[in-house]
């Protein structure tokens, strides 16, 4: 139980009507968590406006309200808080509700179109494999040190966020690596939040149903960066030519890393196999079993953050170079008749564009390329086209199918695709909606040596079409494709 004033505490505050010295016992932004002397925080979401629910949020116990417009019927025993932005109040209050979590952890946040799950998973498992309490919060898992807990956005929302941190307070955790999307950013969901350290990737197409234009995409992602104080640390990918602009008027210290220009942390890549990658980094070398020149700036992005917080850089290269790579991320397997099936997250043209690259810089040429695509419904339109045209440019073979449609029709999403095929390409070109028959399809077409890239979901376990969700894993059905033919 806190005070509604103490909890109040640097939340941008136009007016009050009502008594702050009340008592909060819970916080809630959705009307049906609302109980006993709740604060409830009225936002406007894109389909909802939760100003539209103060009067139900009262009968069932709030005895607080945060609203950007105070309602007409003003209740006697209910305290009302006017703010600018419902949004960002709800992250600074649920910050000051649980005390604060965020500064009792070395919290790290990792933003970018791409790498945002392979850097936070990998910093999270060289920690560990150093013996260090340490949380993670990403698109895949949540894990509050060795206890999993499940995701449900890259992102929480501020309320979840700040009670996840703080049973890693509570569990003794001593670093946190946490994803940081763009749309969390303008929503106020890390506000209060207090960063050891920001990284960021790279900037590439994605979102722009959300931002609806790219400068608007950018300003997003810096958000993280203008929010660092000066006792942070900025870690920016400088081969990135929006890297600088991130940090622009940023308080931390500024560390850059690259493969191509100089850096703080410069890596040059070795040797690129689908065994690994043979590193250089600032002079001392390094193997890792991760794969391709998208995983050399991961890996040194990782190395960049540990180094911050370690002292030891040869204890760090080890730790690295027995880590394996994360679910869904360029994770491969060998037929038995030695066909190359790989699963990958890259739901991008850029994303795809670096996976697909990697493969030709490691494929003898002798070989086909066959690679499944699909785009999901109610995102960003834009991409689809782009997604195909990359797919056709550095495939030998291409298969457009469904992803995640949601409510959208999957043969429409596919003919929005084919757009982006060249008349020279269409006859690589298949279209097979059902991604289990697709994926079928591509093994049954693939001979020794070629290589299959199944593209789009990676670590997603599930299909969603007209808002439900069925089971469906790329890597399962890949493998079990490869059985039949093998039969």
């Amino acid at each position: 139980m806190k005070l509604l004033k103490d909890i109040l505490y640097k939340v941008s505050i136009q007016g009050v009507v009502g008594s702050t010295s009340s008592s909060v016992e819970s916080i809630a932004f959705d009307s049906r968590e609302v109980g006993r002397r709740s604060l409830f925080v009225a936002i406007k979401g894109l389909a909802v406006d939760g100003h539209e629910y103060i009067s139900k949020a009262i009968e069932s116990g709030a005895t607080a309200i945060i609203c950007e417009v105070l309602p007409d019927d003003i209740q006697s025993g209910v305290t009302y808080v006017q703010v600018d932005d419902s949004g960002k109040a709800l992250g600074i209050v649920s910050s000051n509700f649980y005390d604060n979590p965020s500064s009792k952890l070395k919290l790290v946040g990792v933003t970018g179109t791409n790498g945002k799950t392979t850097v936070t998973t990998l910093l999270y498992n060289l920690f560990k494999h150093l013996g260090y309490p340490t949380g993670l919060i990403s698109t895949v898992v949540n894990r509050i040190d060795d206890k999993e807990v499940k995701a449900t956005h890259t992102t929480p929302n501020a309320l979840a966020l700040n009670q996840l941190l703080s049973k890693m307070v509570e569990e003794g955790c001593e670093y946190c690596f946490m994803e940081v999307s763009s749309h969390a950013l303008v929503q106020g969901r890390v506000e209060g939040i207090d960063f050891a350290g920001g990284v960021f990737t790279n900037i590439s197409h994605d979102h722009l149903d959300y931002h609806k234009t790219f400068k608007e995409y950018i300003a997003a992602k810096k958000l993280l960066f203008d929010g660092l104080s000066s006792d942070a640390f900025a870690i920016v990918n400088v081969d990135d030519k929006n890297g600088p602009i991130m940090v622009q008027n940023c308080k931390a210290e500024q560390i850059s890393y690259a493969l191509k220009t100089g850096a703080d942390f410069k890596t040059k890549v070795i040797e690129n196999q689908f065994s690994g990658l043979q590193l250089n980094v600032n002079g001392l070398d390094l193997w890792v079993k991760l794969i391709g020149d998208f995983n050399a700036y991961n890996v040194t992005a990782v190395y960049a953050v540990a180094s911050q917080f370690l002292d030891d850089q040869l204890e760090i290269l080890a730790a690295l170079s027995s880590l394996e790579s994360v679910e869904g991320r360029f994770e491969y397997m060998t037929s038995d008749n030695n066909v190359i099936g790989i699963v990958d997250y890259a739901h991008t043209p850029d994303a795809l564009k670096n996976v697909l690259k990697t493969i030709g810089n490691i494929r003898t040429g002798n070989e086909q390329v066959i690679t499944l695509v699909g785009c999901g419904g109610d995102r960003d339109k834009t991409k689809r086209p782009l997604m195909a045209d990359v797919a056709c440019l550095l495939s030998d073979r291409v298969i457009l199918t469904s992803d995640n449609p949601r409510s959208e029709d999957p043969d429409q999403i596919i003919a929005e695709m084919k757009k982006g095929v060249s008349p020279a390409d269409f006859k690589k070109v298949l279209a097979i909606t059902n991604r289990e028959e697709a994926i079928k399809t591509a093994a049954a077409l693939a001979e020794s040596g070629d290589i299959i890239l199944v593209a789009g979901k990676g670590h997603e376990n599930y299909q969603e079409i007209k808002g439900e969700r069925f089971p469906f894993d790329d890597m399962e059905i890949l493998t079990n494709s490869f059985k039949l033919l093998n039969n």
